[in-house]
């Protein structure tokens, strides 16, 4: 499904208001290991200084920002091929097409400039949509992290998933 009028960019820092208010849905954060009630200054400073290698991409409909995507690419000199993505869609969004197409982009920059081998995440064992839309991207369950993370009261577990590609080749 492809959503008309559907951009990827990078993300600017003027959308950190948009991107406070899509986190601040307790829907999106419970699938996170954010904290609810985050602060304008928090995203705020996510977006205008993201740190060595973290590249946040944004899902925009019109003027909304409606997704987000993050790659961080390790910067350890026997981590340089690999990087850890994290992805949010807005709830008014979700089975819409947006993480397809986040996930595309991020995946492209990841292979294509970044020359990364190796992406790595983690996902709640609950969130099914998000571990279909991961596995159809070439992702799979590499572990189960039991009582990975406390949410909602109790802990939960989560997939350590990862996908691998070749190195690129050299042309001449």
């Amino acid at each position: 499904m492809q959503v008309e009028g559907l951009t990827i960019r990078r993300a600017e820092p003027d959308d950190y208001t948009a991107l406070y208010e899509m986190f601040y849905s307790p829907k999106l954060y419970a699938n996170t290991l954010q904290l609810p009630y985050p602060s304008h200054e928090l995203w705020r400073r996510r977006v205008a200084e993201p740190g060595e290698g973290v590249h946040n991409l944004v899902a925009v409909v019109g003027e909304r920002v409606v997704g987000m995507f993050s790659l961080h690419a390790f910067q350890r000199p026997r981590r340089q091929h690999a990087g850890e993505i994290g992805m949010s869609v807005h709830d008014d969004w979700h089975g819409k097409g947006v993480g397809s197409a986040l996930m595309r982009a991020g995946i492209d920059l990841a292979d294509n400039w970044l020359n990364l081998t190796r992406l790595e995440l983690e996902v709640y064992t609950d969130n099914e949509p998000a571990i279909r839309l991961y596995e159809r991207f070439g992702f799979e369950r590499e572990g189960l992290l039991r009582q990975h993370a406390y949410r909602d009261g109790r802990y939960a577990d989560s997939y350590f998933m990862a996908r691998l590609r070749a190195p690129a080749q050299v042309t001449t």
